[in-house]
C-alpha cells in the first residue's frame, strides 16, 4: 500500500514535472510570433508559469509550504498552459 507524499514533497514534485514538461529555460518560447499564428499568447504564458515556480521554489526553500487548494490551482495553471503551448505547436 502507497502512502501520499506530504504537502512539500507533493509541491517539490510539482514543480521538477513541471520543468520537466514545460520549456520555461527555452528562449524561444519567450519570443512572440506572427499575431496571426498566436492562440493565446506563449510568451505571456510562459512567464506567468515561471514566475509562478520562482515563487513557489522560494517559498518552499524558506519554509512555507502550500496548502492542498494552492498545489491544485497551480497545477491546473501548468495544464491549462501546457495545453496553450500545444495549440501552438510549441510543446
Amino acid at each position: 500500500m502507497s502512502t501520499k507524499p506530504d504537502l512539500k514533497t507533493a509541491m517539490t514534485d510539482l514543480l521538477a514535472q513541471v520543468k520537466k514538461e514545460l520549456p520555461i529555460y527555452d528562449e524561444d518560447t519567450f519570443v512572440c510570433g506572427p499575431e496571426s499564428n498566436c492562440i493565446g499568447c506563449p510568451k505571456k504564458l510562459m512567464e506567468l508559469v515561471e514566475s509562478e515556480v520562482s515563487y513557489w521554489e522560494y517559498s518552499v526553500s524558506n519554509g512555507h509550504f502550500p496548502n492542498f487548494e494552492e498545489i491544485r490551482r497551480f497545477g491546473k495553471l501548468c495544464k491549462s498552459v501546457k495545453r496553450g503551448l500545444s495549440r501552438n505547436g510549441i510543446v
